[in-house]
């Protein structure tokens, strides 16, 4: 099994659209900060969001973190980011999900291999889990922000050849 630690925005994202699912396919189990968790379930989360954290899965599993971070690389991120970050590198996790370019830097500056939602959206369409164009449409209705030529690229790799 890999060790997998999630941030906020990619469950948020999976959920949004409908596929939060496709991760125990992909990784059998996720783990969450505590602070990730608070974060989903605040009231500015989105209600599906919300509704969706008070129920979590059998295949999440939420985890305490030290709230307070002497990491200087760490401290300009937000608390989600921070206690994603500070879990895997104390799991020794495989991946970090996580969207923002900051977080995502700072994680592979630790050593973490990183992925955000578009690229568990392309590993899930690559084992036929979902329909990349289908996925990229739902998100593209949420406040998902993105460079769309990326979208764009995988879209045409999953093309079929002529």
């Amino acid at each position: 099994m890999r060790l997998i630690v999630a941030d906020t925005s990619p469950i948020n994202y999976l959920v949004l659209i409908g596929h939060v699912d496709i991760l125990p396919q992909l990784f059998e189990k996720v783990f969450m900060p505590a602070v990730v968790r608070n974060e989903l379930a605040d009231i500015e989360a989105p209600s599906a969001v919300r509704e969706w954290i008070t129920r979590p899965p059998a295949w999440l599993e939420v985890r305490s973190t030290a709230s307070d971070t002497c990491d200087v690389e760490l401290q300009r991120l937000d608390e989600g980011e921070q206690a994603a970050i500070t879990l895997a590198v104390a799991l020794g996790a495989d991946l970090v999900l996580i969207d923002e370019r900051h977080g995502a830097a700072a994680a592979r500056g630790k050593g973490l291999a990183v992925t955000g939602t578009i690229g568990v959206l392309d590993l899930a369409a690559k084992q036929g889990l979902v329909d990349l164009r289908q996925a990229f449409d739902r998100l593209k209705r949420t406040t998902f922000r993105y460079p769309a030529e990326i979208i764009e690229d995988l879209l045409k790799q999953r093309a079929p050849k002529k």
